[in-house]
């Protein structure tokens, strides 16, 4: 069947009160897609949907849900199938949701917790929420040195249910730190009566619990593993982080990144509402307004060159857009090396030569370009030559400025997508309008005297 007959038969049951039939629609469905089907079908549906599902499966669903609606539907569960649903959600998820919650509602829902589930949960909310302790859980199999592989199988199997994956079995002495990791695969391979000493690896790689989550991330990428152990100052572990958290955390530092390159600041998506959309991104364009102002003065200042050659104001637009685009080029380069290298001074020197020679190339071939088309056109060297010497320059400029402005910012220790776009544009503006009009000026000033 189609997605759409799935849903039209799921809302058919839902009217005709026939939840066995639903429930064996829900059973062939993955989290995504019920979660999908929630979202999709009309709000008086709501209640009988949650109310045909098992608690397990509200969880699964909750989980691919925006806070917000996460919130709105523990609040309708009622007390005693709301606790049901939070006792079946991962820790991690569930500590995340209360996290946007105020005390009061925090306590509210903790209080609904197993006692166990709800100090679990509370430890895990007391990390910061963008590092290794925040997008952690708890769930994985650990087991002893002195184990034999019959026993950490059999050990598997009596947690295969509740943990995360067990794709690895994290080896922790008697102070339960880390000595070493041993894979499901290994495990298959090796004989019985072999002890788990003599095959796990003993240099394991594990983040600190207060790594940022973008350091996380990027660890992830130079070793392809599927999770990694998460330790505290003592080296004992206390979770494991999941590719899966992994790619939310892309997603989101993703979406961080455009969002401040955009200029558009908090995060706006489709359902956001035109008042609050329009202020969160007026404090970046009012400030832009006000440098864009510098380029009308600048313009105001050669006025008499814009007078004598008219012609001039013909390329302004070509002129400042290419340098803005040369510098948002940069800029996204460079905020991407920042997210995949790490920089050193030897790495900086090497890009801005790079950048510089970019600018250079681009430059040559752009301003002879523009100089035979300005010639052409206005029949008039002079101003093939003041257009495209400019061109060169301030592509150069522009270039610079998108590779510049961020390191200096990264070195400060400020987030470089801060140089959004719109920044790095209207500066380039100011620039190439000033090296354009002055070099207008002297060219006027050398062939009328």
């Amino acid at each position: 069947m189609t997605e759409e007959q799935i849903l039209l038969l799921a809302i058919k049951y839902l009217k005709e009160m026939r939840p066995a039939h639903f429930q064996e629609i829900m059973e062939e469905l993955q989290p995504y897609d019920i979660a999908k089907m929630y979202q999709d079908i009309s709000a008086r549906h709501h209640h009988k949907f949650l109310l045909f599902l098992k608690p397990e499966q509200i969880a699964d669903l909750i989980q691919e849900l925006d806070a917000k609606m996460q919130i709105d539907i523990l609040q309708h569960l009622g007390v005693d199938k709301s606790s049901k649903v939070m006792d079946a959600m991962d820790n991690d998820d569930l500590a995340d949701l209360l996290n946007e919650l105020s005390v009061d509602k925090i306590e509210e829902f903790v209080n609904r917790l197993k006692e166990e589930k709800s100090e679990t949960v509370q430890h895990l909310m007391a990390y910061s929420p963008e590092t290794a302790g925040g997008i952690m859980n708890n769930r994985y199999v650990w087991i002893r040195t002195y184990y034999t592989v019959k026993e950490a199988i059999a050990k598997i199997k009596v947690f295969a249910e509740i943990a995360e994956n067990i794709y690895y079995l994290y080896v922790l002495d008697e102070d339960k730190k880390l000595v070493g990791v041993v894979s499901y695969r290994d495990l298959l391979l090796a004989e019985m009566n072999f002890k788990i000493e003599n095959i796990m690896f003993s240099r394991v790689i594990s983040v600190p619990v207060e790594m940022d989550q973008e350091e996380v991330a990027q660890i992830f990428e130079k070793y392809d593993f599927i999770a990694m152990p998460v330790v505290d100052e003592n080296k004992q572990m206390v979770g494991i982080v999941t590719v899966d958290d992994i790619i939310d955390v892309v997603i989101q530092e993703a979406n961080e990144d455009i969002e401040k390159i955009s200029a558009s600041g908090k995060s706006i998506d489709f359902h956001t509402g035109a008042f609050t959309a329009a202020y969160r991104r007026l404090p970046w364009l009012i400030l832009l307004l006000f440098i864009g102002l510098i380029s009308g003065s600048i313009i105001s200042l050669f006025e008499n060159t814009l007078h004598a050659v008219v012609a001039l104001a013909f390329f302004m637009p070509m002129i400042a857009g290419m340098t803005g685009n040369t510098g948002t080029q940069s800029l996204a380069i460079v905020i991407r090396g920042l997210v995949t290298h790490d920089i050193d001074r030897k790495i900086i020197i090497k890009l801005i030569w790079r950048e510089v020679g970019v600018g250079i190339i681009i430059g040559i071939i752009c301003s002879v370009l523009i100089s035979i088309t300005a010639y052409l056109w206005q029949d008039n060297i002079i101003l093939g030559l003041v257009v495209g010497v400019s061109l060169f320059i301030t592509l150069i400029i522009g270039t610079l400025s998108g590779t510049v402005i961020p390191l200096i910012l990264y070195r400060f220790k400020v987030d470089p997508a801060v140089a959004s776009g719109p920044l790095i544009t209207t500066l380039n503006d100011v620039f190439s309008l000033t090296v354009y009009f002055s070099l207008a000026s002297l060219f006027i000033y050398l062939f009328h005297n």
